[in-house]
């Protein structure tokens, strides 16, 4: 009992301390990533890292529900941050926390799976997306009825009985978090606009628009599997597959390929 209260304690105090660095404007931030950008200067790196501590608590507090403790979900989410403002070029006109978010939750999720007590069975890619996206599903339901678990598995493109069989090993190995968590967590800055961000979805408008200009480097077949996948219907590989007249294997291997090398040019692109 009184370890746990001291880790309470220590959480509490490095969370007051995170809170402790006021919030920059979008002119203050946008100065020190020039200055980080074309000198390599520590200190700025540093006051960009820690205004945005807020941001990364912010995206760790959705994670809690897997069962690790909050403040290493954080400090891997400083590491996206930190791998963020390394690649953030301040000229391309969106602000810090726009960008990082991605390099934030990849972290995290990486962090999840290695960490985790079902990182065994969440290795391939489809189990990945399962195993992060049935809790949104879930919701407040304790368990999915047959026709929601239908839905599920339609929806992520998994079987049933990999929605079920998923369900049952998060159910078992899940454990609980104090509610009792430090309210300090989200302490409210008048001058933060990060909520906003996230309402406006900046982000995803943002990889949309680098997607679409990366998406001329494709031929013209892996462009409309792409196209079809993300930017447009969101079509199933099964229906890609019927319209294109070739396997549904073979959909999936040109999806990769056209996403692998999207990749590339969007890194090129410093996205």
């Amino acid at each position: 009992m009184n370890s746990l209260i001291e880790q309470k304690s220590d959480l509490a105090a490095y969370l007051k301390m995170i809170n402790s660095f006021p919030m920059l404007s979008a002119e203050e931030e946008h100065d020190l990533a020039v200055k980080f950008h074309e000198t390599g200067d520590k200190r700025s790196a540093y006051r960009l890292v820690m205004s945005h501590m807020r941001f990364v608590v912010h995206i760790a507090k959705g994670y809690l529900g897997y069962g690790l403790p909050l403040k290493d979900l954080i400090q891997e989410g400083a590491i996206g941050l930190m791998q963020a403002i390394k690649r953030f070029n301040p000229s391309n006109g969106v602000r810090l926390a726009t960008y990082a978010m991605h390099w934030i939750k990849s972290e995290i999720h990486e962090f999840i799976l290695n960490n985790w007590k079902l990182v065994k069975v969440a290795t391939t890619k489809a189990q990945r997306k399962l195993f992060f996206n049935l809790k949104k599903y879930k919701k407040n339901v304790q368990w999915l009825s047959n026709k929601e678990v239908s839905k599920v598995a339609s929806d992520l493109e998994v079987t049933p009985k990999d929605v079920t069989e998923m369900e049952l090993k998060m159910s078992d190995s899940e454990v609980s978090y104090d509610a009792d968590e430090p309210e300090i967590l989200c302490l409210e800055d008048k001058r933060s606009d990060f909520a906003k961000i996230i309402e406006n979805n900046d982000y995803k408008n943002y990889i949309y628009k680098n997607l679409k200009n990366a998406l001329q480097s494709l031929d013209e077949r892996s462009r409309f599997i792409i196209q079809k996948r993300y930017l447009e219907e969101q079509c199933t590989l099964t229906e890609l597959s019927k319209t294109l007249n070739i396997s549904i294997e073979r959909v999936r291997q040109i999806e990769n390929n056209a996403l692998k090398l999207l990749k590339v040019y969007m890194g090129n692109k410093n996205v």
